[in-house]
């Protein structure tokens, strides 16, 4: 299931054209294999802040095990990476020395399961009154996706950057290998030792990071630190009702130009659900729709109340 397509940018030098090429041809690999998978969310070109740090994913893949983190790479000649991990890539006839993508994929690994750790008795509740486990003994794996056209040279790379290092058109078959996802008869006739998350887990887990972007809350006093509110569940709320005849049931969710709402059935009257945020009264408010569950969540407060669903 894709959560988030690749945001296009205005690129305007040949470098950054390639960049975006690049990572526009592994987001269509991506939804042309999980688009319609259950148990797969990918979220494209991710960016979040954690402890006043700011990291870009270019696609990260949260699975039933745990997390893939893709970094794509546009190189359109050879790479070689010697045994200390250095990269070097021709460029017609010159070489240049780059920087690693894996220690770069890394650091980004790195930071969001800080991030996670941090929130996840919030993102991943409690099971029977016990804490759940948490993130960290969950499958957490790196894969560098460089252009289909690159020359590799593999003769002289250590081994574990080969298996980290994968041309685009052979990203699916690595995610498949990686993931090990079995079809759900063999599954149950077999046993797995990879603690897994729950549908609701996943979904809570989605839905904590696409609300990242509004994650950070300034300070009223310009004088106090930076801080960030922890992240909340989405709260449940009935309080949708038609705004002619305040029917609070009888209604079906539309949407249209200007956004979702909701029809009444007995009187016909459209509904806004857009409205202002419940905890803070911010009109800086977006709804959002993931299956048949319509999310209201704040900009300011990082508020989230499913209204229906």
């Amino acid at each position: 299931m894709i959560l988030k397509d690749k945001s296009l940018q205005n690129a305007v030098s040949p470098t950054a054209k390639a960049g975006q090429k690049q990572e526009q041809d592994v987001a269509f690999f991506l939804r042309r294999a999980f688009k319609d998978h259950n148990k797969v969310f990918v979220i494209n070109d991710f960016k979040f802040t954690h402890n006043n740090e700011t990291a870009q994913i270019d696609h990260l893949i949260i699975y039933t095990f745990g997390f893939v983190l893709i970094e794509s790479k546009s190189i359109k000649g050879e790479v070689k990476v010697n045994k200390l991990g250095e990269w070097t890539r021709s460029l017609g006839n010159k070489w240049s020395g780059i920087p690693s993508p894996i220690k770069q994929v890394e650091l980004q690994q790195k930071l969001l399961r800080e991030m996670l750790h941090a929130n996840r008795e919030a993102v991943l509740g409690k099971l029977l009154g016990i804490k759940q486990q948490s993130f960290g003994l969950r499958c957490w794996d790196n894969i560098c996706a460089v252009s289909s056209d690159a020359i590799i040279d593999r003769d002289s790379m250590p081994n574990k950057v080969s298996k980290q290092l994968v041309k685009t058109e052979f990203l699916v078959e690595k995610l498949e290998k990686i993931m090990n996802l079995k079809h759900k008869v063999v599954s149950t006739l077999t046993f797995d030792s990879r603690p897994d998350f729950s549908d609701k887990e996943m979904q809570s887990i989605a839905t904590f990071l696409l609300n990242q972007k509004h994650s950070q809350i300034l300070p009223k006093n310009p004088e106090e630190n930076e801080v960030q509110r922890p992240w909340q569940p989405p709260k449940n709320n009935s309080a949708l009702c038609c705004k002619s005849c305040d029917e609070k049931s009888d209604f079906s969710p539309q949407s249209g130009r200007y956004g979702y709402y909701i029809k009444c059935n007995k009187c016909g009257a459209n509904t806004a659900m857009k409205t202002p945020c419940n905890s803070c009264g911010s009109k800086n408010t977006k709804v959002s729709k993931r299956k048949d569950t319509y999310t209201l969540s704040c900009g300011d407060c990082s508020d989230a109340t499913v209204l229906l669903g």
